[in-house]
């Protein structure tokens, strides 16, 4: 499907939709990789043998091969504009938004400018709370103008989001925010190959926490 960003751009969308579902994650892309990412593809599948649709979505960067981001400005009207795309196109399914690192990031920044219409909550895979191994909370000020239940699902070895910074700033949020900790991942939810652990374990695991986290909105 087509997404029209007004006055910027058109982008791509995928949605997936099975019979029954009650919630729709909109969810957009890392940094470094589209929406077609087997990561992205992965984390669709395992919602929709739960029932739950998703909108994947590229940003207008993504959308034409640059490599460089866009502008927040632009990717959080890029964000609004999936939003209404995945409420038109799915009527009557419940809304969560969200994404992968950048994409989560700039959703809760969409959010905490002005409210999205109809998103009950928001999901981050892996939230950037920081440069790479440079712990620090610098990136959280916005979530405090959040009043929506918020899901942080984070790897413990993620070196974007140092759990001794990012456990204290979901405390403060207080009942809006839940931290799901996933042991041994990292910021790609990767798992160390001597952990016992699977990526299919770990795929499980995200996709059973967003579908429990959502079902008690």
């Amino acid at each position: 499907m087509k997404i029209t960003v007004p006055d910027i751009a058109e982008v791509s969308g995928i949605l997936e939709c099975p019979k029954g579902a009650k919630w729709l994650y909109v969810v957009g892309h890392g940094a470094g990789a589209g929406m077609r990412h087997a990561f992205m593809e992965r984390v669709a599948a395992e919602l929709a043998t739960r029932k739950m649709a998703t909108l994947r979505y590229q940003f207008p960067y993504m959308e034409v091969g640059r490599r460089s981001p866009d502008r927040p400005a632009v990717a959080q009207a890029t964000v609004r504009a999936a939003v209404l795309a995945a409420s038109t196109a799915a009527p009557g399914t419940r809304l969560v938004a969200g994404g992968k690192s950048f994409g989560g990031r700039m959703t809760s920044q969409a959010q905490a400018g002005e409210r999205l219409p109809e998103v009950e909550g928001l999901v981050f895979l892996g939230f950037p709370l920081h440069a790479p191994n440079r712990p620090s909370d610098s990136r959280a000020s916005h979530l405090r103008d959040i009043d929506i239940p918020m899901l942080f699902l984070q790897g413990t070895r993620d070196t974007l989001a140092d759990l001794e910074h990012l456990a204290p700033v979901c405390e403060g949020l207080g009942d809006v925010a839940t931290l799901h900790v996933v042991e041994g991942g990292d910021h790609s939810f990767k798992v160390l190959q001597r952990s016992g652990r699977t990526e299919d374990n770990v795929m499980a695991e995200l996709a059973d926490s967003i579908v429990q986290w959502s079902e008690h909105l």
